[in-house]
C-alpha cells in the first residue's frame, strides 16, 4: 500500500496497485520538424533556424537553440522555463547553451537564472564567478534594452510565450 494512504479495514482483498501514488508525467519533447514548424519566430531568425537544423549537433541541443530563437530582442527567459517546456532540467539547458556555436546570433545571452541573476555564460567561470564573459552578457543584454538593477539582476518578467 502507498505510504500515507489510510484505508478502512474490511474483509475484502485490496489491490494495492490501484492505490499507487500518481507518477509525474513528463511532457514529450517534440521532434525537430514539429518544433520548427510550430515556431513563431521573428523573420530575422530564419537564417539561424536553418543553421541550427543543418548542424550536426544533438537533437536536444538543436531543440534548445531553436527555442532561443523565439525569445524577442530586449527580453529574457530562464533556464527553468526552457527546461519545463522541453521536459528537461535547467542544468541540461545550461549545458546546451554553453555549447552554442552560433552565439550571439542564436541568443543564449537572453537566458538568465530564475531570480534574474545572469548565470553562467560561455561555459567559463573565473574564480570569482564574474569577469569578461559576464561583462559581455551584460553588454549584449543592455544593448538590447534589458534593464538591470544595481546588483546586475535583470528586471521585469521573463519571456514565457514559447509556441
Amino acid at each position: 500500500m502507498a505510504v500515507g494512504v489510510k484505508r478502512k479495514r474490511t474483509d475484502e482483498t485490496v489491490d494495492d496497485t490501484a492505490a499507487a501514488l500518481p507518477q509525474k508525467i513528463a511532457k514529450p519533447i517534440p521532434d525537430e520538424t514539429a518544433l520548427e514548424s510550430s515556431l513563431s519566430v521573428p523573420e530575422d531568425m530564419e537564417p539561424q533556424l536553418k543553421r541550427i537544423t543543418e548542424s550536426d549537433r544533438t537533437p536536444f541541443e538543436k531543440k534548445v537553440w531553436t527555442l532561443l530563437c523565439q525569445i524577442p530582442r530586449g527580453h529574457v527567459s530562464t533556464y527553468a522555463l526552457l527546461a519545463a517546456y522541453l521536459g528537461s532540467s535547467p542544468r541540461a539547458v545550461g549545458n546546451a547553451l554553453r555549447r552554442n556555436p552560433f552565439a550571439p546570433e542564436v541568443p543564449c545571452h537572453r537566458v538568465v537564472a530564475t531570480g534574474g541573476a545572469l548565470g553562467g555564460f560561455k561555459g567559463r567561470w573565473p574564480k570569482d564567478g564574474e569577469g569578461i564573459t559576464l561583462d559581455e552578457k551584460r553588454r549584449l543584454l543592455r544593448g538590447e534594452g534589458v534593464r538591470m538593477d544595481g546588483k546586475g539582476r535583470v528586471l521585469g518578467s521573463p519571456w514565457v510565450a514559447f509556441a
